[in-house]
């Protein structure tokens, strides 16, 4: 499997992983762990050892998987685990087949980076599959793919009850909703806005639709969300993103 930037490493699909009984447990555990819970595997309703068994399987040094998050006009979203031996992670972007850089989201790992992804993205990117490209297209598991990138002050007022219905399509504990959504273990939250007209002092010029943030430690705080691209291009993943209406 070939990703741009990644040609030389051990690259699989990593769709079948999630069929594994604990792949949430070993996906999500972390993400749900702050001061006020102390996640545990029978949380998602497996035991350890199926929990143990997705974590060695997503953290395999032989076998990075890749998980791609087709959505509209040929975008897709891919979470990419670079099981390095000394400095694993999780990298979060958007690839095209037109681009020649990816535009970065968030990283998870020893140099985490972000947020990645506010809260009206993700919940778009999720619904909004492209049936005719490889990966994964179930709803619910494109939005618990995405979740650990998320990062926005500004959730809708039933942001927790649609986390519920997620998990609840998963056949996972409803109740994890709460801890899924408390503080983010890497990052604060962060506000979402459109570009001004005046970038910040060294910056790319904006291009308009694209949300930009304000957390300082996101690859998205001032700059466009993929370098390099072109403006028909940017105005193209402004409408799949959901930033600007269909027509």
């Amino acid at each position: 499997m070939l990703v741009k930037g990644f040609e030389n490493a051990p690259l699989v699909a990593g769709e079948e992983l999630l069929a594994l009984p604990g792949f949430w447990a070993g996906y999500l555990m972390w993400l749900s762990q702050t001061q006020e819970y102390d996640p545990v595997p029978e949380w998602f309703g497996v035991d350890g050892a199926d929990a143990d068994a997705a974590c060695d399987a997503l953290c395999d040094e032989d076998r990075w998987p890749v998980f791609r998050i087709p959505f509209a006009g040929g975008h897709t979203a891919v979470v990419l685990g670079y099981n390095l031996p000394d400095d694993p992670g999780t990298e979060y972007f958007i690839s095209h087949p037109e681009w020649d850089v990816h535009g970065r989201l968030a990283t998870v790992g020893g140099h985490q980076a972000g947020p990645g992804l506010s809260w009206q993205e993700l919940a778009h990117i999720a619904r909004t599959p492209d049936l005719d490209a490889p990966g994964v297209h179930a709803e619910h598991a494109r939005f618990l793919l995405l979740l650990p990138a998320l990062g926005d002050q500004d959730l809708p007022e039933d942001a927790t009850d649609i986390l519920r219905e997620v998990l609840a399509q998963a056949g996972l504990p409803e109740t994890l909703a709460e801890a899924l959504l408390a503080d983010h273990p890497l990052w604060e939250p962060a506000q979402w806005t459109l570009p001004s007209a005046s970038p910040l002092s060294g910056s790319q010029a904006p291009f308009p639709g694209i949300l930009e943030c304000d957390g300082p430690a996101s690859p998205r705080c001032g700059t466009r969300l993929a370098q390099g691209i072109a403006r028909d291009q940017s105005d193209r993943l402004a409408y799949a993103l959901g930033t600007w209406p269909t027509v």
